[in-house]
């Protein structure tokens, strides 16, 4: 049976090898060239060098678009682990009514992000024009109620992830612990923490590829206000992309930078938790 599957193997993985060139890798080789190009289509393609990538840098709006993505991810990544640890904690605990909980707080994650950007946009708009304003009226408002929206969104499905962990933790070493004397502080730092390492990585990747990468939310509930201030990376390059003629190939340099800063994030992340387990 086994050598049937072996044998056969090149015919089963064809169809998904066919669909992995036709829909990522080509594309992203493609990509890749026309950043060095100055195009409108890619029959009128024509190489520049490395001047897409000089327009790319020099565009005062990129780089403030990367600044805010930093600030944001920064802030988001830590608030939403935060809130959805501390949740997970408390829900894991015998209380009636945790499994309902856990179904409304995970129901966010379900609505798309651009629905949830205008109903969030309606929402904050509905307090801040008691103040006179709106949410693109200043850029930290957009800052603050893209945090509120994310959080809003993503504690749920992380809380979800970290109760799985939690509940995994044998229950004898905790009775260990508080038989040896140690307070809930530190059965939470000593136990309970280092045993989560695997979630908590996961929780990790899952809050900073999706907060650099944010463009729904983005584009529907502030677009960018005031004057692009608020635009994050992904929002910016749509926009250098299709809204500024003759800037095809910077709007496709930007892309690929923003795929390289992604990628090391991303693993350097993997790469650092992934360690901590070990240690733990």
């Amino acid at each position: 049976m086994e050598k049937n599957l072996k044998k056969y193997f090149a015919i089963f993985a064809l169809p998904t090898l066919i669909a992995f060139l036709i829909a990522f890798l080509i594309p992203f080789i493609l990509g890749i060239v026309l950043s060095f190009t100055e195009f409108t289509t890619v029959t009128d393609a024509k190489f520049v060098g490395l001047d897409n990538y000089v327009k790319a840098f020099a565009d005062r709006e990129f780089l403030n678009a990367l600044w805010f993505t930093v600030k944001y991810t920064v802030v988001a990544v830590i608030t939403i682990n935060l809130f959805a640890f501390t949740m997970a904690t408390l829900l894991t605990r015998k209380i009636k009514g945790t499994n309902l909980f856990r179904t409304v707080f995970f129901m966010p994650n379900l609505i798309g992000g651009i629905v949830l950007g205008y109903i969030w946009q309606l929402i904050i708009n509905g307090v801040l024009i008691n103040f006179g304003v709106t949410i693109t009226y200043s850029a930290k408002y957009g800052f603050w109620g893209l945090i509120i929206l994310m959080n809003w969104q993503l504690i749920g499905y992380m809380m979800i992830i970290y109760i799985a962990g939690i509940q995994s933790i044998p229950e004898e070493l905790v009775e260990a612990a508080k038989i040896d004397g140690a307070s809930k502080i530190n059965t939470l730092r000593h136990v309970t923490i280092p045993l989560v390492m695997p979630a908590i990585t996961i929780c990790l990747f899952l809050t900073l590829s999706n907060s650099f990468k944010l463009f729904d939310q983005n584009l529907a509930l502030t677009a960018g206000g005031p004057s692009n201030k608020t635009s994050m990376l992904a929002l910016d390059i749509f926009n250098t992309f299709y809204g500024r003629p003759g800037y095809e190939g910077a709007g496709q340099a930007k892309a690929v930078v923003f795929f390289i800063l992604v990628g090391i994030i991303a693993f350097t992340q993997l790469v650092l938790t992934r360690r901590k387990e070990v240690e733990s």
